[in-house]
């Protein structure tokens, strides 16, 4: 019964704090974006272009940034006359920050702790995200046949792999919810 009722607790949070941030998100969305009468992306995914650009200009890496005049997407150049990547809003991250902090609330742990991993794990994917476009920005400089590969199934388990590495961290270290305590708790 008392799994049942941790089952049902984690549901709830874990959902109910999704479908919050997602409401959140896609008002953002419709309140920032611009298609008529020109294209503009929001401004985080402004933000991750951006920072992406910051990213090769400090490595020697240069390019340049354009919003595409026929969607929302920021476009991104390096020597040729073409886009190498188009960045997206399903590429500025956020969709994984809402999942990552639904997980991290439906274990929540002290308030404080909580909030501030949170913050902090936010942060550090919104940071591996931008490192992500970058290279997939460089890969077709050097190996030109495998960008799609790469931004279809590497670079999607990258961000996924790290932000589940961040859930494995909260749950061994953080939890209020530890599965290690429970199980030595009902050897006892």
């Amino acid at each position: 019964m008392k799994k049942n009722k941790y089952l049902l607790l984690f549901l709830l949070k874990f959902f109910g704090t999704y479908f919050l941030l997602f409401i959140l998100y896609n008002s953002y969305l419709n309140s920032n974006q611009v298609t008529a009468p020109y294209f503009s992306c929001e401004p985080i995914t402004q933000n991750v272009a951006m920072l992406t650009k910051r990213l090769g200009d400090l490595v020697g890496f240069p390019m340049r940034l354009l919003q595409s005049e026929t969607d929302l997407s920021v476009l991104v150049y390096t020597n040729s006359e073409n886009p190498i990547v188009a960045i997206v809003e399903g590429c500025n991250a956020i969709s994984v920050i809402i999942l990552f902090i639904s997980f991290i609330v439906a274990f929540s742990g002290k308030f404080l702790t909580t909030s501030l991993y949170i913050l902090l794990g936010s942060i550090s994917i919104y940071f591996f995200n931008i490192f992500r476009i970058f290279t997939l920005i460089i890969i077709p400089e050097y190996y030109p046949n495998s960008q799609e590969f790469m931004h279809h199934y590497v670079f999607p388990t990258m961000i996924y792999g790290y932000t589940f590495l961040l859930w494995v961290l909260w749950i061994k270290k953080f939890a209020s919810f530890n599965l290690k305590k429970k199980e030595d708790a009902q050897t006892a």
